[in-house]
């Protein structure tokens, strides 16, 4: 049985269709990926699938259960993490895990041996008797996704769960996804980090302005805008713009600049090897020195610059159409 099956939903605010058709098939079992930037309908989807929002058209299933006509049902087998930590700053670690167990209807004993067993498996012991107020942003997220499965649920919305976070603290978290994904939950991931989804996702579905524009696997996505990329590493920052200039004349496609001053990437297509010659040829007839040359896959980055660079224009052509 899948997790989450959806079909043509729908949700509107005023003027807005902030989702606007979204079919989503989601095997359980898995980390499934919900990727596009803010606004794009990412948590107003989680919202309705988790029965906190009530969809205005088409329907959704979470492992057979209609969110409308069963959300009870729903609720028992789910647990949502939101962008913000939940937890209460002024209560202990310890004290947050044993009320939120109690309140799931847990004994005085056990709760506290919950909380105990959880505190330790995210690495929280030394802090548990600290108030939460005194956590890091990491320790946060670690004790609110902690407190998500205090029942451990067939189905665990994470929306945007590293948001805000160092590298390393990030990297813990990523850890427990994948641990509990191990013990059998199912987890639907929003995120607008690409690496993200591309670290922990399955499948991932690109979703833009409410609607999905593109799903499958990151070796689908990626080889849906091309068959490789070219990544370069100038000797001399001074030479990128006419390094930039070189790969759209010959590649004629987009150049990604890279936060590195001294890097560029472009799309392939077609022969990529002999284009990617081609490139080198042509940067030392120019006098441009490369660094570092490398040939391989396009990243999540460079699919979903592509994907929403595509349906923009789309969009474009319908309008001047109309």
């Amino acid at each position: 049985m899948n997790a989450i099956e959806t079909s043509g939903l729908v949700k509107v605010f005023g003027d807005t269709r902030a989702v606007d058709g979204v079919d989503l098939t989601v095997p359980a079992g898995t980390v499934y990926g919900l990727l596009g930037p803010n606004g794009a309908g990412k948590t107003t989807t989680v919202r309705m699938l988790a029965t906190l929002l009530r969809p205005d058209g088409g329907e959704a299933r979470v492992f057979g259960h209609d969110v409308r006509a069963d959300p009870n049902a729903v609720r028992s087998l789910v647990s949502l993490t939101g962008q913000y930590a939940s937890v209460d700053e002024d209560l202990t670690g310890t004290e947050n895990l044993v009320m939120l167990a109690r309140l799931l209807g847990h004994g005085r004993a056990h709760a506290r041996s919950r909380a105990e067993r959880l505190l330790e498996a995210f690495g929280l012991t030394d802090a548990a008797g600290k108030q939460v107020k005194h956590y890091s942003g990491g320790m946060r997220r670690r004790l609110d996704i902690a407190a998500s499965i205090l029942n451990t649920p067939k189905l665990l919305f994470l929306d945007e769960p590293t948001t805000g976070l160092d590298p390393r603290s990030r990297n813990q978290v990523w850890d427990i996804v994948r641990a509990v994904v191990a013990h059998g939950t199912t987890v639907l991931l929003t995120t607008q980090y690409l690496d993200e989804a591309d670290q922990l996702a399955s499948r991932i579905a690109v979703i833009d302005h409410g609607r999905v524009i593109a799903e499958g696997t990151k070796g689908e996505l990626k080889a849906s805008v091309g068959v490789g990329a070219v990544h370069l590493r100038l000797r001399d920052a001074e030479q990128r713009p006419s390094a930039q200039r070189v790969l759209a004349d010959v590649l004629g496609a987009e150049v990604l600049l890279d936060h590195d001053p001294l890097a560029l990437t472009a799309r392939l297509s077609g022969h990529a090897t002999e284009q990617a010659a081609e490139v080198l040829s042509r940067l030392a007839r120019e006098g441009i020195t490369v660094d570092n040359f490398s040939l391989g896959q396009p990243s999540l980055d460079e699919v979903f610059l592509a994907l929403t660079d595509k349906k923009k224009s789309k969009n474009e052509n319908e309008e001047a159409a109309a």
